[in-house]
């Protein structure tokens, strides 16, 4: 998670040392691509739903 809060919302301070810490707990390069890919995949469905105005429904 903390990779996550990291890469939403200072994707620039993601280090060499933040990605050896995620291959530490177990993920491989791939699990990190996938991790990565989800990540950014949510940011750009909120950021487009948020300039277009759409709104949950209730």
């Amino acid at each position: 998670m903390a990779y996550a809060d990291r890469l939403t919302l200072a994707p620039r301070s993601v280090t060499r040392e933040g990605i050896d810490a995620l291959r530490a707990a177990g993920l491989d390069d791939r699990g990190i691509h996938d991790a990565c890919a989800i990540v950014a995949y949510f940011a750009f469905v909120n950021r487009i739903a948020d300039g277009l105005g759409v709104e949950l429904e209730p």
